[in-house]
């Protein structure tokens, strides 16, 4: 079903404001909830709205609560988001670091007991419409082994990095597994295998099931020992910089709440010489040879941009039976 993006960000706004949120909150948060789904991340938008509900109703997500700063200098600064909207704390974070970035040419800002941020792609567009080199992280709780574990150890921790460019930004939005966990709940929906292996099985086998990567809860790590590592890098920088939880921290709680968040912003030269760099790189990378009919090389963002467009001529596709769920809260 194809709804107009209005629409469904006025059906979130209603939902929150149900919620006591303010009218200003509201607004943001419905307006991040509708471009995450218009932007192709149906799994941080429509489809992950009833559980953030659910959430706000169990009181780990704490409406109308603004984060207060704890501590840093010049162009470091460190926050406490006292277990707000995710969302919005992370708005907040990166325009600090932009008005950081303004001042230092480059800032940092570090936050701690904040929630789920949703699509971590949303604080790169955010720095990269602003001119600036976005930079972002968070942990997560545990739902990924280690490598060479059995046992979920480590977080899926996104890692977003997002450059200004005219004619279309390029933002790269990683999870440091294979397969998000809410891409391979996606996949389980639609009763769809995974293109390659996201995991193992109960039994230790690779497989491209995502109901029984879910199971199991052994996805895969993105670069195998490399990305167990950057998991657990990305983890301690997050906790370090914030003086917030780690993962292991979350994992004790019992739900993903009061996890840690870096934004960081570096001030670019935007001028003629910066745009040849990139137009450079970006040709150079499209000029391989294309692996099969239909196929094509795509720069992070380029499809975004695709999804965007067609998405506000025609409407923001959403899951009938998740819209409807939406619909009665």
């Amino acid at each position: 079903m194809l709804i107009p993006f209005e629409k469904l960000k006025s059906e979130f706004k209603r939902v929150l404001l149900s919620l006591n949120f303010n009218a200003e909150d509201a607004e943001l948060s419905a307006t991040i909830f509708a471009e995450n789904s218009r932007d192709g991340v149906y799994t941080h938008g429509l489809n992950r709205f009833p559980a953030f509900v659910q959430y706000v109703k169990d009181a780990l997500i704490v409406p109308n609560t603004k984060p207060s700063r704890t501590g840093g200098f010049d162009a470091i600064e460190q926050w406490d988001g006292h277990l707000g909207v995710g969302t919005l704390n992370a708005t907040f974070c990166m325009h600090r670091a932009i008005n950081l970035a303004h001042e230092y040419s480059i800032g940092c800002v570090a936050i701690k007991n904040t929630n789920h941020w949703m699509r971590g792609g949303t604080y790169g567009w955010q720095a990269a419409e602003a001119g600036m080199i976005g930079i972002c992280f968070t942990n997560t709780i545990a739902n990924m082994p280690p490598w060479g574990g059995i046992d979920p150890r480590l977080g899926n921790n996104p890692l977003v990095i997002g450059i200004p460019r005219k004619g279309g930004h390029i933002v790269l939005d990683m999870a440091i597994s294979q397969y998000s966990f809410g891409k391979l709940n996606l996949y389980k929906s639609r009763n769809e295998q995974l293109p390659l292996p996201g995991g193992y099985d109960k039994d230790g086998n690779l497989t491209t099931d995502p109901g029984e990567i879910i199971d199991s809860v052994r996805p895969l790590p993105i670069g195998f020992w490399k990305g167990s590592g950057l998991s657990l890098v990305l983890d301690l920088l997050a906790a370090v910089l914030s003086q917030g939880r780690s993962t292991g921290d979350v994992t004790k709680g019992g739900s993903e709440s009061g996890v840690s968040q870096v934004f960081i912003c570096v001030k670019p030269d935007n001028g003629p010489q910066t745009d040849a760099i990139i137009k450079n790189i970006l040709d150079y990378t499209k000029s391989s040879r294309i692996e099969g009919e239909g196929k094509e090389i795509l720069y992070p963002g380029e499809n975004t941009l695709r999804i965007r467009k067609k998405s506000m001529e025609e409407g923001v596709w959403v899951d009938d039976e998740i819209w409807k769920k939406v619909q009665q809260l």
